[in-house]
């Protein structure tokens, strides 16, 4: 089972890393941060309340539900609101380059949380796969900076330490029910929160009569596959997964987005490009096969 997690996690973090492009794109001309978010939260909710319909139904313990619903306004709203605002104001590069630190922030929360002992191999994966990330996002640095890059980073870091909370918080209750019965409150409790705030908006020009094609599009990958799809195998991979090992898969966001540059002539084959992908994939390698503690099998 522990193979299928894997492959999930993998899936979601290339489907994350194509991404951070596209959303850049949609926030550069087409939506707000709040009609970004609104527009994730209500059509995820659709989507995962429709399916879960069509499935046997899974009673969810109240104290369970309250650790979802938190997870929600944690992994999600504040998270993703954190990261929406981030790429407004700084490239994809930088926001890659402190999405790297995910794991970092992970463990150590793990640690204090969860009483986790960090194990040598373990911190040894971590490294790698940090170095990985860094190599690629260093030799691939854009001339371009964004509007405000100092605000933008520390947005992005907060996104990281959040996201981080929601992997370690979610930890059990995920591994109780499916990951429709968790998506569906999740999205919900985000659509509820988010929804109002983006209404008092008026600057969402993909909802208005200048729309195009490639704005729907955009949105279109956004809400199916970087929300729908990706949320789906979070919980799944966690299922047989620890937080930690979910979150170093998150290096293989940046190395995503360097070979879609490649792939569409933005950015060009260089000999680090590889390396970054061996070192990513060996570091997360390293830290799965990492020996588990007394206190992550009771976790």
């Amino acid at each position: 089972m522990k193979i299928k997690g894997h492959l999930a996690i993998l899936l979601a973090n290339v489907i994350f890393g194509l991404g951070v492009p596209v959303t850049k794109a949609l926030l550069s001309g087409w939506v707000t941060p709040m009609g970004y978010m609104a527009s994730r939260c209500v059509f995820a909710a659709i989507i995962f309340w429709v399916v879960a319909a069509f499935m046997p139904k899974e009673k969810v313990k109240p104290s369970d539900l309250l650790v979802l619903l938190a997870g929600g306004l944690l992994g999600f709203v504040i998270s993703q609101t954190l990261t929406a605002e981030s790429l407004k104001l700084t490239t994809p590069v930088y926001f890659s380059f402190v999405a790297a630190l995910t794991p970092i922030a992970t463990m150590l929360l793990a640690v204090i949380f969860l009483k986790e002992r960090v194990t040598g191999l373990k911190l040894f994966g971590v490294a790698l796969g940090i170095a990985g990330a860094l190599l690629m996002v260093y030799k691939s640095w854009s001339s371009g900076t964004g509007s405000d890059d100092l605000m933008g980073i520390l947005l992005a870091v907060l996104s990281v330490l959040t996201w981080a909370g929601y992997l370690i918080i979610t930890r059990k209750v995920s591994a109780k029910y499916t990951a429709v019965t968790q998506m569906k409150y999740f999205f919900l409790i985000s659509a509820i929160v988010i929804l109002p705030i983006a209404l008092m908006e008026t600057q969402q020009k993909l909802y208005s009569a200048e729309w195009g094609w490639s704005g729907v599009l955009e949105m279109a990958f956004i809400v199916l596959f970087a929300t729908g799809l990706g949320y789906f195998l979070i919980p799944y991979a966690m299922k047989t997964l620890h937080a930690t090992t979910v979150s170093i898969y998150t290096n293989i966001q940046p190395v995503v987005a360097s070979m879609v540059a490649i792939a569409v002539q933005q950015d060009v084959f260089t000999w680090d490009k590889p390396l970054a992908g061996l070192l990513v994939l060996v570091g997360a390698y390293l830290v799965t096969i990492s020996p588990e503690t007394p206190a992550e099998k009771t976790a």
